[in-house]
């Protein structure tokens, strides 16, 4: 919302695709290394910190909405494919980095695999919105 109340509409959208077979507490896990991929790549998608009556000052936030979808595998593989086509940037996170423990060993077990073998358990794009919705076609909104 705007200081009018009225909803904005962006031009851009942010999405993020969990495999909807994960347990609760992989999904919030998988999503929230997702994202921090997204700000890091697109420094503009975040804003101001925030400040509270009292003068204490939080970290800064996206400054618009992140859209969060499920699918099946099949769903994730045709999404990640559509990404790559449209080159829209994007992170992903495997199952295989459920087993690792760091940073370095995440980016190795991603490296190990060919792209059409990554065994994708979510993934996050930012792009136009027409872009990203034809991304995460197939795919239902989160519960």
């Amino acid at each position: 919302m705007n200081g009018m109340n009225t909803p904005l509409r962006f031009a851009t959208k942010i999405a993020v695709l969990l495999r909807d077979d994960l347990p609760v507490w992989q999904r919030l896990n998988v999503t929230a290394f997702l994202v921090s991929g997204l700000g890091a790549a697109e420094p503009s998608l975040i804003g101001e910190p925030y400040t509270d009556a009292d003068d204490v000052t939080y970290l800064p936030m996206f400054r618009q909405p992140v859209l969060v979808f499920q699918g099946d595998r099949g769903t994730l593989t045709a999404a990640h494919g559509r990404a790559l086509a449209r080159d829209v940037r994007l992170s992903i996170f495997t199952a295989d980095l459920f087993a690792t423990g760091n940073d370095a060993d995440n980016r190795a077990a991603v490296r190990a695999v060919p792209t059409v073998k990554l065994d994708l358990v979510g993934l996050a794009v930012h792009g136009p919105r027409v872009a990203v919705d034809k991304i995460v076609k197939g795919a239902s909104m989160h519960p």
